[in-house]
């Protein structure tokens, strides 16, 4: 039996790579979602909630994409 070392260490890196990357996008999505109004009186207009709001669900559905093309890859 002959082990392709270099493939390994390349499908090794890569997948580190990409869980990193896809666990740092859903913590992104949780903070923008965590992410509370400013009362008036400091003032907090509400469109920083909402720009916050918009990147998590940005940061959500690239996760469901990405997630989405590994199923593609697996099955195909």
């Amino acid at each position: 039996m002959n082990i392709d070392w270099a493939a390994l260490g390349s499908v090794f890196g890569v997948s580190l790579v990409v869980t990193v990357a896809l666990v740092g996008l859903f913590t992104l999505g949780i903070v923008g979602l965590s992410k509370q109004p400013e009362p008036a009186a400091q003032g907090g207009s509400g469109s920083s909630l909402l720009l916050a709001r918009a990147g998590a669900y940005v940061c959500f559905a690239l996760c469901a994409a990405a997630v989405a093309y590994g199923i593609y890859l697996i099955v195909a």
